[in-house]
């Protein structure tokens, strides 16, 4: 049981109802889960408004209502608390009932459009085995020093973040490496938390439909950089033209990766294959089994971060060679019959071409590159055309299919990607609305040293469709029809 008062302090309030010197056992924004003497926080969602439930709430034992609208009827014993923001409301009571973990921790936040999920991965990685007690809170998964927990969203809401940095705090953990989203970042789900630092990878077209505009995109990653204390770090991607906008209203301290422009951090790619790269940082000569310029950039914002966490350098480069890939991040495969297979969550346009060209740089004689992509439904509409135009453009063959649907026609997101290909890349494209199918078209269509692109889903281990999730892992089913063609 928690102290209302002391959960409510900082908290942006415009109204009080009721007693601020009661004991409350939980907080909770979903009435379906409000137990007896709960705070049930009212959510304005795109779908549905929390004040819809307040009375449920109520009915299930909520004391405080807290809401950016009164209700007209008011009932007695309950305390109702009205607030400017619900969902900022939400965020700063979720830490100060945890304790406000992220101060007991050194955390460090990592956004852009892409690269968040491997950099936030492996610098979980590499403060593991330089052996620190370490968390992760990432699309993929949330990590306590090796124990794994599920997780839905790239940004979890802010009860679920601060339980597990509470839980990190109890564990030791020392270093939080964190994925923030745009979505969790325009939704307060990161008010309250306390960032040791912030690492902006890059910026491209994406999530149009949730912010309107690049401007808007841009500015909502900005705020992360905004909000950071005059003690913290920020690391930026100056190679990017948006690097420096993070960087301009700051209060942190400033610090530039890149490849091509002058850097506080910066490296050459010396030689690539599909077995690695070597790469040169400070002078010193690294090898690294992550391949491609993207990873080069990512191992280079790995590398910054570790040393300003105070590791020492040589022993970064050590334990970076040691590193393997995220799953679902250029992860591949090499058949029998020597056809490879690539499965890669590239979903953006940027990251897609960024995939194939280091596919496209890798080959050595007349290799055929086969492309097996989708879109998903419900989401940024405008970038469809785009895919198709850089699929089609930059392989041999590509394969249009189903991604996740969710409540959209596959075939009217197909038709859409269609209409991107350029007339003279016509003859390169076959549309198979079956994912599975698709993939089997590819791997019957690859001759020995023909290298296979499944894109888009990467890591995710469903399809989704009309509300329902379905098993479905792209490098699983790659594998076993390629195996099986071996036969």
């Amino acid at each position: 049981m928690k102290l209302l008062k002391d959960i409510l302090y900082g908290v942006g309030l415009s109204a009080v109802s009721g007693s601020t010197a009661k004991m409350v056992n939980a907080v909770c924004f979903d009435s379906r889960k409000v137990g007896m003497d709960d705070v049930f926080v009212a959510i304005r969602g795109t779908a549905m408004d929390g004040h819809a439930f307040i009375d449920q709430a109520i009915q299930s034992g909520a004391n405080t209502i807290v809401c950016e609208e009164l209700p007209g009827n008011m009932v007695n014993e309950v305390t109702y608390v009205e607030v400017r923001d619900g969902q900022q409301a939400l965020a700063v009571m979720a830490s100060n009932y945890y304790g406000n973990p992220s101060k007991n921790l050194k955390l460090v936040g990592v956004t852009g459009t892409n690269g968040k999920t491997t950099v936030s991965s492996l610098l979980y990685q590499l403060f593991r085995k330089a052996g620190y007690k370490v968390g992760l809170i990432s699309t993929i998964r949330i990590m306590v020093n090796d124990k794994e927990y599920p997780t839905t969203h790239t940004t979890p809401d802010a009860l679920t973040i601060n339980r597990h940095l509470a839980l990190m705090n109890t564990e030791g953990v020392e270093f939080c490496f964190m994925e923030v989203s745009s979505h969790g970042i325009a939704q307060k789900r990161t008010e309250g938390l306390v960032f040791e630092g912030a690492v902006f990878t890059n910026l491209s077209h994406d999530h149009l439909d949730y912010h309107k505009t690049f401007a808007e995109y841009r500015d909502t990653k900005k705020k992360l950089f905004d909000d950071l204390s005059k003690r913290a770090f920020a690391l930026v991607n100056v190679d990017d033209k948006n690097g420096l906008v993070m960087l301009q209203n700051t209060k942190a301290r400033k610090f530039t990766y890149g490849l091509k422009t002058y850097a506080d951090y910066k490296a050459q790619v010396m030689e690539s294959q599909l077995s690695g790269q070597l790469l040169k940082i400070d002078d010193t000569e690294l090898w690294t089994r992550l391949i491609g310029q993207f990873n080069a950039y990512n191992i280079l914002a790995i590398y910054a971060t570790a040393d300003l966490l105070g590791l020492e350098k040589l022993e970064i480069m050590r334990i970076i060679s040691e590193l393997e890939n995220v799953d679902g991040r250029f992860q591949y495969y090499i058949s029998k019959s020597n056809i490879t297979a690539i499965v890669d969550y590239a979903h953006t346009p940027d990251a897609l071409k960024n995939v194939l060209d280091t596919i496209n740089a890798l080959r050595t004689e007349n290799e055929n590159v086969i492309t097996v992509v989708g879109c998903g439904g419900d989401r940024d509409k405008s970038k469809r055309p785009v895919m198709g135009h850089i699929a089609s453009a930059y392989s041999n063959k590509a394969i249009f299919t189903s991604d996740n649907p969710r409540s959209e026609s596959a075939i009217a997101i197909i038709e859409e990607m269609e209409a991107g290909v350029e007339p003279q890349n016509f003859n390169k494209t076959l549309s198979v609305e079956n994912r599975k199918q698709a993939i089997k078209a590819a791997c019957q269509m690859a001759e020995a040293n023909d290298i296979i692109l499944v894109a888009g889903k990467g890591h995710e281990t469903y399809q989704e469709r009309q509300g329902k999730r379905v098993d479905f892992d792209d490098f699983k089913i790659v594998k076993e029809i390629l195996a099986a063609l071996d036969k």
